[in-house]
């Protein structure tokens, strides 16, 4: 099937709209690109000129306006949506209204049926336990029952004390919340209930379902993840390895992300670091073959310090670290990997053209998050204008940032103050630490707010961080 003809309007900002817009260049196809008035001096509107001409961009109220984005796609003759990620890059109902709405148009990215089986936690888990894929132990359905709660949560407790673990913990969810709402942890059987209780209470008061979830608390884990592309057969799903993304903030946001994900070469580790990836990479590839799972996607696991691997959920979208994993990847012996690209390719009908014997790995990648905030102060955003980036360019250094650098720019408060992505090869992993610390060291980056001190990003913090990279 060729994917001449398409158009894709691309329904994002920053960084991921400027790589979206350099694989459709790619690739041949024309694009859409949209903008909002905060976003007005954002980078990604120079390169849509440059690559697509001004007829290209479009300027809207809002990144989260549904009907200001469709319009825009009828007004411009696209044929598919390319959601990057954030927005509406999750939402079924969104990609089902693509689909099926009078001028039908592609989604890129999974069908809406995969969105919707997969963006279900519960769902997840119990398709993951019937394929004996081990999940956070705890309950894989709403409980209304205080009795059957109290059971669950006296077996967490009794599993956690055989593991060791010298603090057990439970939690109860409010199985309809989401973001942090309706959480609580519990340490011990004698204030189960009451938690058990209240969470239920708020549960129904909040969400009109009084449901709750029992989940044990996982402490001192490792973060990986298994990145998967497939064709829209369904049919045919291939890994392209494991990234560590267990550098983050306080508030669980990711900082740094290593592929692979354990580096057992010449890190001691006291479990099999290289069963535990090829475990992980199975299981997600078993899941991706049951649901048939048609696009790229992210599996997210959680490995304990005894090497046991929970799988936490699935994200149905491209993520900010899909270049880390594209950086050591090679397909039949091609090391331009592009996931972007692949993601359009496939989500527009094209055949995978690629087994998992295609697929090679070669070295360490790392990529750094560089963010304008104050780490020191609880990782609070830095708001003001930047005056001043610029690095210097190497064959193994990639940077992606939607900041000019040819003029001020003023960070919106309306987004995430995310600058920058800096992807760094290496031969193996001291040679990616030495080149990723030479990156932090020689970035020039300088600005104020209108109270006069300077920038605050959390450079210190990348630089730190990256002296411990993959140990576990």
């Amino acid at each position: 099937m060729s994917i001449d003809g398409n158009k894709i309007l691309i329904a994002n900002r920053g960084e991921i709209a400027i790589r979206i817009m350099e694989a459709c260049h790619a690739l041949g196809l024309p694009f859409v690109a949209l903008y909002t008035g905060e976003d007005a001096e954002s980078g990604h509107i120079d390169t849509a000129r440059k690559l697509g001409g001004d007829k290209s961009l479009y300027r809207i109220h809002n990144y989260l306006d549904a009907g200001d984005i469709l319009s825009v796609a009828d007004e411009s003759g696209a044929t598919a949506i390319h959601p990057g990620y954030g927005f509406f890059s999750e939402n079924y109902r969104f990609a089902r209204r693509v689909t099926q709405r009078d001028r039908a148009m592609t989604f890129i990215g999974p069908s809406w049926e995969v969105i919707r089986d997969l963006g279900d936690k519960i769902n997840t888990k119990r398709l993951a336990r019937r394929l004996d894929i081990p999940t956070v132990p705890g309950s894989d359905r709403a409980i209304y029952d205080e009795l059957e709660a109290e059971s669950i949560a006296e077996s967490l407790f009794e599993f956690q004390a055989k593991m060791g673990v010298k603090r057990p913990v439970v939690l109860v969810k409010a199985s309809a919340g989401g973001g942090g709402m309706g959480i609580d942890e519990v340490e011990d059987m004698a204030r189960f209930r009451q938690t058990y209780r209240r969470i239920r209470n708020y549960s129904l008061r909040t969400f009109n379902d009084e449901g709750v979830l029992i989940e044990q608390r996982m402490f001192d884990f490792n973060h990986l993840e298994v990145q998967i592309a497939s064709d829209r057969s369904g049919t045919n799903p291939v890994h392209f390895g494991t990234r560590n993304c267990s550098v983050q903030s306080p508030g669980l946001q990711k900082r740094i992300e290593v592929a692979p994900g354990f580096w057992p070469q010449h890190l001691n580790y006291t479990f099999d670091a290289d069963k535990v990836m090829s475990d992980i990479t199975e299981y997600s590839l078993s899941i991706a073959r049951e649901i048939k799972y048609d696009n790229v996607g992210t599996w997210e696991w959680i490995v304990t310090p005894q090497g046991e691997p929970f799988l936490m959920e699935v994200n149905t979208r491209i993520q900010v670290e899909n270049g880390v994993s594209a950086c050591i990847a090679a397909t039949k012996g091609n090391p331009d990997v592009n996931l972007i690209r692949e993601q359009i390719r496939i989500g527009l009908g094209e055949p995978l053209g690629y087994t998992q014997d295609d697929v090679t790995f070669d070295g360490v990648s790392i990529e750094y998050r560089i963010i304008a905030e104050d780490t020191e102060t609880g990782f609070t955003p830095w708001v003001g204008k930047i005056e001043e980036l610029g690095w210097t360019g190497r064959d193994w250094l990639s940077v992606h940032t939607h900041v000019p650098t040819d003029r001020a720019y003023q960070i919106p408060t309306e987004y995430d103050p995310n600058l920058a992505l800096a992807i760094i090869w290496g031969k193996d992993l001291a040679e990616a630490k030495a080149r990723g610390l030479e990156f932090l060291k020689d970035l020039t980056m300088n600005g104020f707010d209108s109270s006069g001190p300077g920038m605050r990003s959390n450079i210190p913090f990348l630089v730190e961080k990256t002296e411990n990279l993959l140990e576990f």
